[in-house]
């Protein structure tokens, strides 16, 4: 295929509740939409990158200036046969992972649309719904976080994660297992806690009390020895998130027994490409693995429905419904959850939701187009 125009937007919308994290705290997103055109045919990618460089090092700004200065060009002057050779293609560009998923992603869209079957079969996917859990942020107090608890699980959710930091964590864990003794219960520390702090490994070690799915990425963002070192010494399941880039720190992170379940977050990986390289090393490993969520749209949020149909997805992942996050989405139908916490893997070509156009329009505070033939790398 040939890609004729790349249209890069970003758009701004409010959440419909703030969300946080041991980061801070996210009312609103900047957020980078793609929309490639080709053979009549148009397909969309979103950049997951965030307002500030805390969760990678990649942002709003830097990965508009990497898309649009060095990737567009690229996939531009390039003829693909599909998402796949998007990596080759981008490969003289180090990191930038975000941006470069953004543009690949939309490539698996546009191949999907051309060959007219469902983006989740033509990434391998084998499930016809997919579990969903939920991520809940910090909240102003414990009886606000009880009862956000309680209105999730009415709604269905299969999993209830729990932002957590210190002074934020044991406590809150003790009131929510003498209140729901039984449900699937995971907390996610974003790199909180550190090895040389007493109190800090005393807490995790603490945890195991609580029957706790999973201690998602406590440690170092970029860190495997002192991760397998802390797994070594507590029952509970280390989940690792910001650490895996790629399928070669999967490997190093399971040969060393950094932990025992993975997040997959197609945008931190890189793309698809990447993301179904992943999901396949940690199945040869016979570790679960799920899909992370990073605040997306419903185009983003899309993508992360047609991966998580994919086997090895075993676990409820973090795609939950449009409404949790925004008070209108960007795509039509919105994503909904079933009683049973269940989406429904679309059926039709491509990515399965149409994009509301009009909408985008009204959110874009800037856009630039780029076009075949026009664009020069570097």
């Amino acid at each position: 295929m040939k890609i004729e125009a790349i249209h890069l937007r970003e758009i701004q919308m409010p959440l419909a509740h703030p969300f946080e994290t041991s980061f801070g705290v996210t009312t609103g997103r900047r957020i980078l939409l793609i929309e490639i055109e080709a053979d009549g045919l148009t397909a969309w990618g979103e950049c997951v990158a965030g307002e500030h460089p805390y969760f990678s090092d990649e942002q709003v700004d830097t990965a508009w200036i990497i898309m649009e200065k060095e990737l567009a060009p690229r996939l531009l002057n390039a003829t693909v046969a599909s998402g796949r050779d998007c990596p080759a293609l981008f490969e003289q560009v180090r990191g930038h992972r975000m941006a470069k998923a953004a543009l690949e992603n939309a490539v698996w869209d546009l191949d999907a649309q051309q060959q007219g079957i469902p983006l989740a079969k033509l990434l391998g996917g084998t499930r016809e719904t997919i579990p969903c859990g939920v991520s809940i942020g910090i909240q102003a107090t414990p009886e606000k976080l009880m009862d956000t608890i309680a209105k999730e699980l009415a709604a269905g959710y299969q999993r209830i994660k729990l932002k957590c930091k210190p002074g934020w964590d044991s406590n809150i864990f003790a009131m929510v297992r003498e209140r729901w003794p039984d449900i699937l219960l995971s907390c996610d520390a974003n790199s909180a806690y550190s090895l040389d702090n007493p109190a800090h490994v005393a807490a995790i070690e603490s945890w195991d009390q609580f029957k706790l799915l999973m201690i998602e990425q406590p440690l170092w963002y970029d860190d495997f020895f002192f991760h397998a070192e802390l797994q070594r010494r507590i029952k509970t399941d280390i989940c690792l998130d910001e650490c895996i880039r790629n399928r070669r720190d999967a490997i190093a992170a399971l040969e060393l027994g950094s932990g025992r379940i993975l997040n997959i977050k197609v945008g931190r990986v890189g793309g698809f490409t990447e993301a179904i390289a992943i999901h396949d090393v940690a199945h040869s490993f016979g570790i679960a693995v799920w899909c992370g969520g990073m605040l997306e749209t419903g185009i983003g949020r899309a993508h992360n429905i047609a991966l998580s149909s994919l086997p090895n997805f075993s676990l409820p992942g973090d795609v939950s419904a449009s409404k949790r996050y925004w008070a209108q989405d960007i795509i039509e139908p919105e994503v909904i959850v079933s009683p049973s916490g269940t989406i429904t893997v679309p059926t039709t070509p491509g990515r399965g939701f149409d994009v509301q156009r009009d909408r985008i329009e009204r959110l874009t505070v800037r856009s630039r187009t780029l076009r075949r033939g026009d664009a020069v790398a570097g």
